[in-house]
């Protein structure tokens, strides 16, 4: 247990003094609005609900010890590690995957320990190396979780919609879904589309996962290395073999708290909007549309029915089409993934952008690997379906661009 600080007569003096005059206020510092946080629940849930939320926010925050589980080969002790309040991870936190083409077929190399690196291991365990015969690794920063609930409830037909993959309209953009086998423990869901045996990925950097059920799952095990019901294996060194000296009993993580974190990450509210009515903000929305960047961040989607009243039939402005985009070769990694090209990724959505340095240090990184130090540099990146975008923001006016800056860092 840590000792208690101690302030001195002279400094509990001040301390009673401030109470006195000022009361709480002067010596307890103000929380910030909601506005500027990302971290909150959805308005509108029962009393159940919002107990079911907050026995998941524990859940989500639980720091693992080997003797819990963890490990023997992990990346982080918990999930708020990777985003800390609930926002964007840090390069210290970024995920490593790998893999091999073989004969013109993506392999993530499961029988080398692929797809995802776990770097840390537990004591007297040996941690993963990258193959040398990977011909494909990226990093991966962790996304925001806040808003995914919306995300999850957009109906497939509402994709379908959206997609363009042969470019019928002409305007260079040829989004399409990430069509992903699922595993059997995963329900494609009641109004969901099939094609030839594949349904519609929407979470991930590249769409290889349906719903936050079959993300959550992953993370657990990819992660943290602690199995539930629906992974019930550890993780193993393909190079060290079986033995790993897990002794906790499987499955590590039970279906009452892996519930309650998929509903806590389900019900989170939606990332807020600042300076909406500022002339700058709302300049720089309009030339992100005329520069055709509204043709793959989308501003507004709906969800269909759900249980959730907060998430049932409602509009929301996430800046995304959840649909697989060639980006060009600035930003193609080598690494194939579900139903994506190497080359190929899925709409990151912008709302929360402008929130993203408060849980990186004070220092936004941009991109799905946090290659971009600023805006500017992500948005000259994007090339492939993006490049008509990228010319149009290299022709503005500097005073133009910094709006269109300006109203990104709204969202």
């Amino acid at each position: 247990m840590k000792p208690l600080r101690t302030v001195g007569a002279a400094g509990t003096a001040l301390v009673v003094a401030a109470l006195i005059l000022g009361g709480c206020d002067a010596v307890t510092p103000s929380l910030p609005d909601d506005s500027d946080v990302l971290a909150g629940p959805l308005e509108g849930l029962s009393g159940a609900q919002m107990a079911s939320h907050l026995k998941g926010d524990a859940g989500f925050a639980r720091v693992f010890s080997p003797a819990e589980g963890l490990g023997p080969l992990f990346v982080a002790a918990s999930c708020e590690s990777c985003h800390v309040a609930d926002g964007k991870g840090h390069d210290v936190t970024t995920l490593t995957r790998f893999g091999q083409f073989r004969g013109g077929r993506f392999d993530p190399m499961r029988e080398a320990g692929g797809p995802q690196l776990q770097h840390r291991a537990v004591a007297g365990y040996e941690a993963e190396r990258i193959p040398r015969e990977a011909t494909g690794v990226t990093r991966l920063m962790a996304p925001a979780v806040t808003g995914l609930g919306f995300l999850e409830a957009v109906p497939d037909d509402v994709l379908l919609e959206l997609a363009d993959p042969l470019d019928a309209d002409g305007d260079g953009v040829s989004g399409r879904p990430g069509w992903i086998e699922l595993p059997p423990w995963v329900s494609p869901g009641p109004a969901a589309r099939e094609n030839n045996g594949r349904y519609i990925g929407r979470f991930g950097k590249k769409s290889a996962a349906r719903d936050l059920v079959h993300q959550t799952a992953n993370a657990y095990s990819q992660d943290m290395g602690l199995t539930t019901e629906f992974l019930p294996r550890d993780l193993t060194n393909p190079v060290v073999g079986m033995d790993t000296g897990d002794i906790a009993p499987d499955p590590e993580i039970q279906s009452d708290e892996f519930q309650s974190v998929v509903f806590y990450i389900r019900t989170l509210k939606e990332p807020p909007r600042r300076n909406e009515d500022d002339p700058q903000v709302q300049r720089g929305e309009r030339i992100f549309a005329e520069a055709l960047c509204t043709a793959c961040h989308v501003p507004t989607l709906r969800t269909g029915p759900s249980a959730i009243e907060s998430l049932d039939r409602v509009t929301f402005a996430p800046y995304t089409d959840l649909l697989l985009h060639d980006m060009g070769p600035e930003l193609d990694d080598g690494y194939a993934e579900g139903g994506a090209l190497t080359s190929e990724w899925r709409t990151a959505p912008l709302w929360g952008i402008g929130l993203a340095a408060d849980s990186q240090g004070g220092e936004a990184r941009y991109l799905h690997d946090g290659r971009a130090a600023t805006l500017e540099e992500a948005i000259l990146l994007h090339g492939g379906e993006a490049a008509r975008s990228r010319e149009a923001y290299n022709r503005l006016s500097a005073a133009d661009r910094d709006a269109l800056i300006a109203f990104l860092e709204s969202l």
